[in-house]
């Protein structure tokens, strides 16, 4: 569709880098385009060295609202005005919305994440998780779960400088929601295999399976899987990520990264614009990108 772009069309974004391969602009031109509304979205080339100056920029040009992406997510908030409670426990910033020049952060990955689950029939109140990955996004998958009622979750991860993102995490978590949070380094085989036979569902947050890690696994225990769990990886490229071969080769559920894109996206749309996001016209463009 040709876009009208006039005086009055209300400006959106996505800072980041590098940004010229995100989703995020075919996803939400396709449903201001689908409801009518007369907003544009654009992604800007922003890093950590000019990230308070962009900033500063959108709040100042009446930007209605940006998305936040590597490597900015965790850097973000000192520049915004202020946080939602999933963003403030998680640590990490996806969503800006600006409510008439109130810069407030959100974090919707961990929406993304949890909507993914239940889309697929997974419950998550009261449940239990094992989630591999101590970084970003295992942060906000953790918050969200926890915030809707998950009951348990063990995280697993290797000693690196987001080991100890995850411990505090935890704390955070224990002592704000009712969801119970454990943090074991991923050597630790024996209990990664007894948590998971305690656990509804198994996810991994690393990039291992994609990129310059594709065809390897963060576990390669088949022992781990079993009929009956659900098993998530937010990697979306490939498609079909050794661990969830591994996964589906032992009857298990499973899923992948992009339904959580997908809703993520749905969930930034709704708090700038209060409308929801017309699915049936964004789920295809989401599924066509690598």
């Amino acid at each position: 569709m040709s876009r009208n772009v006039t005086g009055k069309t209300k400006l959106f974004g996505v800072i980041g880098t590098p940004i010229e391969h995100s989703c995020s602009p075919k996803m939400h031109n396709a449903a201001f385009d689908a409801l009518g509304l007369d907003y544009e979205y654009l992604a800007f080339e922003v890093g950590q060295d000019t990230l308070a100056q962009a900033v500063e920029g959108l709040k100042v040009l009446g930007v209605k609202g940006f998305s936040v992406t590597m490597p900015n997510k965790q850097v973000v908030a000192p520049y915004l005005d202020e946080l939602s409670k999933e963003a403030r426990l998680c640590g990490s910033v996806n969503c800006v919305h600006n409510e008439n020049g109130k810069l407030i952060g959100y974090n919707t990955d961990g929406h993304g994440f949890v909507e993914t689950l239940r889309r697929n029939g997974v419950k998550i109140e009261g449940a239990k998780m094992t989630l591999i990955g101590t970084g970003g996004v295992s942060a906000a998958a953790c918050t969200q779960a926890a915030l809707d009622g998950m009951r348990e979750i063990s995280l697993f991860g290797i000693k690196d400088a987001t080991f100890e993102a995850g411990l505090k995490l935890a704390e955070r978590l224990n002592r704000e929601t009712n969801c119970k949070v454990q943090v074991y380094e991923l050597t630790e085989e024996n209990i990664l295999r007894e948590q998971t036979a305690q656990s509804d569902i198994l996810g991994n947050a690393t990039p291992v399976g994609m990129g310059k890690m594709e065809g390897k696994s963060p576990v390669n225990d088949l022992a781990v899987f079993r009929p009956g769990l659900s098993v998530i990886d937010v990697i979306y490229h490939p498609a079909k990520t050794k661990f969830l071969e591994m996964a589906e080769s032992c009857g298990c559920k499973i899923m992948n990264g992009k339904q959580m894109l997908l809703y993520q996206g749905a969930k930034s749309f709704s708090i700038w614009t209060g409308k929801e996001m017309p699915l049936d016209v964004v789920a295809p463009i989401v599924a066509k990108h690598q």
